[in-house]
């Protein structure tokens, strides 16, 4: 890391401010937490991030729904 220090101002709104505040710690400086989303993200990152979800259950809303637009494109013919 560089050791000039350049100070500027920026103006974010507190939203913004309150999310990085939350993500800081007494050993990192907003400008830390801000350079670390600089960081590239690996596939890996992903990996097991959909093992939870219900596929079972979206399959048969998909079903639902692709039955539902059928239904709406042969009543418009």
């Amino acid at each position: 890391m560089g050791t000039h220090m350049v100070s500027v101002n920026i103006s974010i709104r507190k939203e913004a401010y309150d999310y990085l505040e939350s993500l800081k710690s007494e050993d990192k400086s907003f400008s830390d937490v801000i350079l670390s989303f600089k960081q590239k993200a690996s596939p890996l990152d992903f990996f097991g991030g959909l093992k939870d979800k219900d596929w079972k259950g979206a399959e048969k809303r998909m079903g639902g729904l692709r039955k539902s637009l059928s239904e709406r494109m042969h009543d418009r013919a």
